[in-house]
C-alpha cells in the first residue's frame, strides 16, 4: 500500500527527477541511496532507489541494477514488493521506483523480540515460501533471502525502556521474548519513529507504521532482488563471482557453482533457524570463518539449541539446510507444504490472524500460545500412545516438557516412557540368551519324559556307575536295581545358601534407584558430579544410578560459562525426575575510545553505554558488532559468558 504524505522541502544534494519530487533520504546501501519521493502524476508517495554516481560508469554494476528491475517487475505476488517504474537509458540518473512500505524489517523485529514462537516463525516461512515459489515459477532465484530483505508491513513495535535507555528485561519465558512489547493502543496520530541513515529498513525504503494502522493485517513482503539471477539471462555476473550475504549463502553459491531454487530453500532455512533459535546456524568472528562453516555443513541442531521447537520443526530445518542440494526440499512448494503440515498438526492456521495478534501484543500472545501448544502436545502424545507410535509420543511430550519443565503430569509420563524404553532395550539385549535357555529347558523336558517311559534294559548301566572325564577315584559299587521302571532325576545346580542376616545386608547394599534428568538448560554442555565423583555429561534423559541414601549433586558447565549449582537429593527408594536450570554468566564488554562517545551493540539495540557494560547471555559465546554512534565506526567482537572482552576504537 502506498502511503500518502504531504510533500516537504527537497533535501540538499538530492537528485533531480522529472517525474518524482524527492522528499527525504531514507537510507543508503552499497549500490544505491533510497529516497521517499512523491509521484507527481499519480499523487502518491513512493520509494526511489538511485544508483550511486560513482557506480554509474561500471557496466557490470549498472547491469546488475537493471537486472533487479527486470527481475522484480515480472513478479506479481502479494508477498513481493511491487516495482512501479525504472529509469531509461536517456535519464541522467539510474533509478528504480517501488512501493513505499510502512513497517519494520524482520531483522529489526528479531533485534527487539529475540527468537519468535515456533509457530509464528513457521507462519512467516509459509508466506515467504509462497513468494519464492512464485519467483521460481518465473525463473527468478532471489539468492539473498535474509531478515534484512523481509518487511513486516503495518507493524509498529515499542519496547519499554528502563533507566539510561536500557531495555527492560521483563520476565524470561520459553519464547525468548525480552520485555513487554506492544503496539500503540490509541487511534490518534502518533509521530513515526525516527529513521536513521544506517537503518536497514530505511535502506529498503521502509517507513514505520502509523498508529492508526496498528490493527491492520500484517503483511509479509520480500524485497531486494538486487542480486537475483534470471535463469533465462546470460552473463549477469562473471564466472566464479560470489554474490550474497555469507551467513545466508548456500554451499554451492559460495563455491560459484550453478544455483537454482534449492539455493533459496537453503536461504529460507537459515532465516527460519535464526527466527526460531535466536542465532544463525553458521557463525564466526569474520566472514571467512562463516563461509568455512557453511562449506563444512556443521551446525547445532535447532531442537538442541531451543527445545521448545520440538523435533518436527527441527527436522524441517535440517532438510532445508542439507549441504547437498539433492538432500534438500526439491522445490519451495515442498518446503511450504512441510511447514503447513506441521502448523495444521498443531491446529494453527494462517487464516486465523495469528501474525496480527502476535505483533499487536507479543507478550500476551506468547503466554496464551504456550497454554494452547502444551494442551495440543499432550493431546498428540495421548493419540500417539493409543496408536503405539512411541517416537511420535516421545516427540510430543518432550516438546511439551520443554515449555513446562515442572509439570507433574508430563514428568510422570516422560519418566515412565524412558523406563519402558530402557527395559525394552535390556530385553532386546537379553533375548538371545533367554531363547537359548528356554529351548534347552523344553528339550530337557522331552528327554526326561522319554527316559521315564524307556524299558529297563536301557538303564542296564546306571548313571552312578559312569565315570566322568575328570574323575580320578574309583566308582562306587552300583546299588541294586529295582524290578520296575526307574525315574531319572533331572540335573540341578546347587548354590549354597547364605545365612539370613548376610543375605539381608547384601540386598540392602544392592538397592538402587535412578535420578533422571527430565529437563536441562542449557541443552548441552552441562556436567554433573555425584558425591564428588568425576563429572559426567548431563543431557535430557540421562539416568544416574545411585543407592537409596542422600546424595549431593554438583552441576557445572563446559568452559565455566554457567554459575555452578549444588543440589541435595534426599534419601528415598523411588526414582526421581530432576529439572536443571543453569544460569549462564553475564559477559562484560570494555571499550577503549573517546571518553565522551557512546557505544551500542547492534544485536542489542536497546542498550547504549560509554566505557563498559554487562550483557546477559543465552549461550556461551556470541559474535556481535559494536558501533560508535557518534562516528558510525564499528568493530567486531565475540562476547564470552563470564569473561571481559576488550574492544578498541583507537586508531584506524
Amino acid at each position: 500500500m502506498a502511503a500518502t504524505t504531504s510533500p516537504t522541502s527537497r533535501p540538499s544534494r538530492a537528485p533531480s527527477l522529472a517525474k518524482y519530487e524527492i522528499l527525504e533520504e531514507l537510507g543508503h546501501g552499497g549500490m544505491a541511496t533510497v529516497y521517499r519521493a512523491h509521484d507527481r502524476r499519480l499523487a502518491r508517495d513512493v520509494a526511489v532507489k538511485v544508483l550511486h554516481p560513482h557506480l554509474r560508469d561500471s557496466s557490470e554494476i549498472a547491469h546488475r541494477f537493471s537486472t533487479e528491475a527486470r527481475a522484480v517487475a515480472k513478479l506479481r505476488h502479494p508477498n513481493i514488493v511491487e516495482v512501479y517504474d525504472v529509469s531509461s537509458e536517456e535519464d541522467e540518473e539510474q533509478y528504480l521506483v517501488v512501493e513505499l512500505l510502512r513497517g519494520l524489517t524482520l531483522r529489526k523485529v528479531l533485534g527487539r523480540l529475540g527468537p519468535l514462537p515456533p509457530e509464528i516463525a513457521a507462519l512467516l516461512g509459509v508466506e515467504l515460501a509462497g513468494a519464492l515459489a512464485h519467483a521460481h515459477a518465473c525463473d527468478v532465484v532471489h539468492r539473498d533471502v535474509k531478515p534484512e530483505t523481509v518487511i513486516l508491513e503495518h507493524v509498529s513495535l515499542r519496547v519499554s525502556r528502563g533507566p539510561r535507555g536500557s531495555v527492560d528485561p521483563g520476565s524470561q519465558d520459553p519464547s525468548g521474548l525480552r520485555g513487554p512489547v506492544e503496539l500503540p493502543a490509541t487511534t490518534g496520530q502518533v509521530p513515526p519513529e525516527p529513521v536513521s541513515a544506517d537503518d536497514p529498513a530505511a535502506a529498503l525504503g521502509v517507513l514505520p507504521a502509523a498508529a492508526e494502522e496498528a490493527n491492520a493485517e500484517v503483511r509479509v513482503k520480500l524485497t531486494d532482488f538486487g542480486i537475483a539471477k534470471l535463469l533465462d539471462a546470460q552473463g549477469v555476473t562473471s564466472t566464479g563471482q560470489v554474490l550474497g550475504s555469507p551467513a545466508h549463502m548456500a554451499p554451492e553459491q559460495i563455491e560459484g557453482a550453478e544455483v537454482d531454487e534449492r539455493t533459496d530453500v537453503f536461504g529460507l532455512g537459515v532465516l527460519l533457524y535464526e527466527c526460531m533459535t535466536g542465532h544463525l546456524p553458521f557463525e564466526g568472528t569474520n566472514p571467512a570463518q562463516v563461509l568455512r562453516r557453511v562449506l563444512e555443513g556443521e551446525y547445532p541442531s535447532a531442537e538442541r539449541e531451543r527445545p521448545v521447537l520440538g523435533k518436527a520443526y527441527s527436522d524441517i530445518l535440517d532438510r532445508a539446510l542439507a549441504h547437498d542440494p539433492d538432500d534438500r526440499f526439491s522445490t519451495m512448494g515442498e518446503m511450504k507444504a512441510a511447514l503447513e503440515g506441521e502448523l495444521a498438526r498443531m491446529e494453527v492456521s494462517p487464516r486465523d490472524g495469528e501474525l496480527a495478534r502476535f505483533f499487536q501484543d507479543a507478550k500476551a500472545y506468547v503466554a496464551q500460545h504456550e497454554v494452547r501448544v502444551v494442551a495440543r502436545l499432550k493431546e498428540l502424545g495421548r493419540a500417539a500412545h493409543r496408536a503405539g507410535d512411541v517416537h511420535a509420543q516421545a516427540a510430543a511430550y518432550n516438546r511439551a516438557l520443554a515449555y513446562r519443565p515442572q509439570d507433574p503430569e508430563l514428568l510422570r509420563v516422560v519418566t515412565r516412557m524412558r523406563g519402558r524404553e530402557e527395559r525394552a532395550a535390556m530385553l532386546r539385549l537379553r533375548a538371545p540368551p533367554l531363547l537359548v535357555v528356554a529351548a534347552l529347558g523344553v528339550a530337557s523336558f522331552f528327554v526326561a519324559r522319554a527316559l521315564k517311559k524307556a524299558p529297563e534294559p536301557f538303564l542296564a548301566t546306571p548313571p552312578s556307575a559312569v565315570a566322568t572325564a575328570d574323575e580320578t577315584s574309583a566308582p562306587e559299587p552300583a546299588p541294586p536295581q529295582p524290578s520296575g521302571p526307574v525315574e531319572v532325576a533331572s540335573a540341578r545346580v546347587h548354590i549354597p545358601l547364605q545365612p539370613v542376616a548376610a543375605r539381608s545386608a547384601r540386598a540392602k547394599e544392592l538397592a538402587r534407584r535412578d535420578l533422571v534428568i527430565a529437563n536441562v538448560r542449557p541443552a548441552f554442555g552441562v556436567k554433573v558430579a555425584v558425591d564428588g565423583q568425576p563429572a559426567v555429561e548431563a543431557t535430557l534423559g540421562t539416568r544416574l544410578s545411585v543407592d537409596e541414601r542422600t546424595h549431593e549433586l554438583f552441576f557445572t558447565c563446559v568452559d565455566d560459562v554457567c554459575e555452578a549449582q549444588k543440589r541435595s537429593v534426599p534419601a528415598s527408594e523411588k526414582e526421581e525426575a530432576l529439572s536443571i536450570e543453569m544460569r549462564i554468566k553475564d559477559a562484560e564488554l570494555s571499550v577503549e575510545g573517546a571518553g565522551s562517545y557512546t557505544y551500542q551493540i547492534t544485536q542489542r539495540p536497546g542498550t547504549t553505554f560509554r566505557d563498559r557494560t554487562r550483557v546477559t547471555m543465552t549461550r556461551g559465546a556470541e559474535p556481535v558488532t559494536v558501533v560508535e554512534l557518534e562516528t558510525g565506526v564499528s568493530r567486531q567482537a565475540t562476547l564470552k559468558a563470564g569473561k571481559m572482552v576488550p574492544v578498541s576504537f583507537v586508531g584506524p
